[in-house]
């Protein structure tokens, strides 16, 4: 199994990456697991104190399940991944069946900051964008996609999103094998690694 980590800030384009990957290896076995799935259970927090959760902080990500599952598919157990639901700020009590896949792409913006996860990964990349553009992609995202409005997205933005990025997440850069610049389409640096994941698979 090749375990494949790709981490970058909000709204970077580290989904247009994976997309990418994926859409190359399509005769392959690739699965993705998403940091997002793994946010911590708050079932125990009322609705309004689950709003100001700081959730580009690394505690409010369960790395211990996200390493335990890791090391299940890596002997060949499927797991469940957690259901996440962005409007609730909660897990839904759902589950997603996942099972052993030749390819395990990891993808999240705080995945290298962790030590345990960071040792399992066999390629990891950093995807890096503009802050303007990152901020105008997340605008977009979670006004239409999540339902949240103007102003608690800028909120959010400049009270945790900035200041956890810089302290967080930008610094995980020195730990990536590759760093794909997402100003457009980066098809050179993507076709690198699709190669690399070959000839690892071969």
């Amino acid at each position: 199994m090749l375990i494949i980590g790709i981490a970058g800030g909000t709204g970077s384009g580290k989904t247009t990456v994976v997309n990418q990957i994926i859409e190359e290896l399509k005769n392959e076995e690739v699965d993705v697991i998403s940091q997002d799935s793994y946010y911590q259970d708050t079932s125990h927090l009322t609705y309004e104190e689950r709003t100001k959760i700081n959730f580009d902080h690394p505690k409010s990500i369960d790395f211990d399940l996200l390493v335990s599952h890791l090391k299940d598919l890596k002997d060949g157990k499927t797991i469940e991944q957690p259901v996440y639901s962005f409007k609730e700020h909660n897990r839904t009590g759902e589950t997603v069946i996942t099972e052993p896949k030749k390819v395990i792409i990891v993808e999240g913006i705080l995945i290298l900051t962790h030590t345990d996860i960071r040792d399992m990964f066999d390629i990891k990349i950093y995807v890096h964008a503009d802050s303007d553009e990152r901020l105008i992609r997340r605008l977009k995202r979670d006004i239409n996609d999540r339902g949240r409005d103007l102003d608690e997205v800028l909120w959010r933005y400049q009270t945790t999103l900035k200041p956890m990025h810089q302290q967080f997440i930008e610094p995980t850069k020195e730990f990536a094998d590759i760093i794909i610049p997402t100003n457009r389409y980066n098809t050179v640096a993507v076709d690198i690694v699709q190669t690399i994941i070959k000839e690892r698979l071969a």
